[in-house]
C-alpha cells in the first residue's frame, strides 16, 4: 500500500493551506445523512459544484483579471485526506461531520481544487478512509476503508457523467483522490467513449501502475493521457519508494515533460500558499529523478520553517499558475481535434 509521509503534512498545512480554527467559523451547513450511501444527485453531497457557490469558485487577486469561464468542459475533481484526527477511532468519515467538511472546503478545496475553476468543477464529499489507512498493518481494515470510499468516489463519478453526457473533461486528484482516481481510470477509461472524452487526467502525489491503453503525456499538449508527479526536496528518496512497482514515470509541471532536464525557478509562474490572495513567482525550480520530482530550494515568505524533506502537500500549490495555465492549453489542444 502506498505511504506518502502524512506525518510532514502538519507543518505544511501551516503554510500551504490556511488551516487555522478560522474555518469553523463557516461550517459547511447542510447536514447529510449518514445511514444511507450518498445521494449525489443532492447538492448538499458535492464539496463543488457549478450549481452552488463553493470556495472553489475563488481566485487569486492577481489572476482575476485573466479568468474566463468556459462551461463546455467538465472537471471531476477528488480530494485529499483530511479525516487526519488521531484521537478519530473511524475508519472512514461521517459525511455528516460538519467540522471536517468546512475544514475540506477551506483547505484543498480552496487552494487546490481552484486550480480548475475556469470550467465546470465538481468535487464530491466522499466516505474517506482514515489516513491511518495509509499505515496500519490491519490490511484488511484499511482495505474496507478503501473500498467503501471508492464507491462513494464511483457513484458521484457515474453523476457527473449523467450530468455531462456529451462534454469533454478532466480528472484532477491528489493523495488519496489519486488512489481512487487511478481505480476509475483502470477500470473507465482503457478504451470507448469515455477515454476519447477524457482531455487529460492530473493524478498527483501517489505512484501510478501501468494504466494500460492510457499513458503519460510527453508535453503540454497532449490529451487523452496522465500527468503525475510526487515532490520531494531535491537529494530525498524516500525508502518505501525502493519497494514500488510500475513504470514510475513522472511529469515536471514546468515543462510538461517526462524527461529528466532541470527546469529553474524562473519557469515557476506563480504558487499559492498560506495567503490565497498572493501569487509568488519563482517559487519553486523542478527536476525528474528516479520516481519522484525533486526540487532544490523553495522560495517563498515561510519556507524556511520548513524541515521536512516530503512537499507531499505543495505538489499542487507549489506549481498552481503552471497547472492552471496547462489545462487550458490542453484544453485548446483538445478542442482543435475535436472541434
Amino acid at each position: 500500500m502506498q505511504r506518502f509521509g502524512c506525518c510532514v503534512v502538519v507543518l505544511w498545512l501551516v503554510l500551504v493551506w490556511s488551516c487555522t480554527p478560522s474555518y469553523l467559523r463557516a461550517l459547511a451547513r447542510g447536514t447529510i445523512p449518514d445511514k444511507n450511501a450518498p445521494d449525489y444527485s443532492q447538492l448538499n453531497t458535492w464539496a463543488a459544484h457549478p450549481l452552488k457557490r463553493d470556495p472553489s469558485d475563488s481566485i487569486p487577486s492577481p489572476l482575476k483579471n485573466s479568468f474566463e469561464k468556459d462551461t463546455s468542459v467538465a472537471v471531476f475533481f477528488i480530494h485529499p485526506t483530511t479525516l487526519t484526527s488521531k484521537n478519530d477511532t473511524s475508519w472512514n468519515a461521517l459525511l455528516s461531520n460538519d467540522t471536517l467538511n468546512a475544514k475540506t472546503d477551506y483547505s484543498t478545496i480552496l487552494y487546490q481544487a481552484s486550480v480548475f475553476n475556469s470550467y465546470q468543477l465538481y468535487a464530491p464529499r466522499y466516505r474517506q478512509a482514515h489516513y491511518k489507512s495509509y499505515f496500519t498493518t490491519d490490511t484488511a481494515r484499511a482495505k474496507a476503508a478503501f473500498d467503501l470510499a471508492y464507491k462513494d468516489v464511483k457513484a458521484a463519478f457515474l453523476q457527473f457523467l449523467l450530468q455531462n453526457e456529451k462534454k469533454p473533461f478532466i480528472i484532477a486528484a491528489h493523495s488519496q483522490g489519486s488512489t481512487h482516481a487511478i481505480r476509475l481510470l483502470s477500470e473507465y477509461f482503457q478504451t470507448g467513449p469515455l477515454k476519447q472524452r477524457l482531455i487529460v487526467a492530473y493524478i498527483l502525489g501517489m505512484n501510478i501502475p501501468s494504466l494500460g491503453n492510457l499513458t503519460f503525456c510527453k508535453d503540454s499538449l497532449e490529451t487523452n493521457c496522465i500527468c503525475g508527479w510526487r515532490t520531494f526536496k531535491a537529494g530525498y528518496i524516500p525508502s518505501y519508494i525502493a519497494t514500488e512497482s510500475g513504470p514510475g514515470t513522472v511529469t515536471n509541471p514546468l515543462s510538461w515533460s517526462i524527461t529528466p532536464e532541470f527546469i529553474s525557478n524562473t519557469h515557476n509562474k506563480g504558487a499559492v500558499v498560506r495567503n490565497f490572495n498572493k501569487v509568488y513567482k519563482a517559487s519553486a525550480d523542478a527536476q525528474v529523478h528516479d520516481r519522484v520530482l525533486w526540487v532544490k530550494k523553495l522560495h517563498f515568505p515561510g519556507q524556511v520553517l520548513l524541515r521536512t524533506n516530503n512537499y507531499h502537500a505543495g505538489d499542487i500549490n507549489l506549481f498552481y499558475v503552471n497547472i492552471r495555465e496547462n489545462v487550458k492549453q490542453r484544453v485548446r489542444a483538445y478542442k482543435s481535434k475535436h472541434p
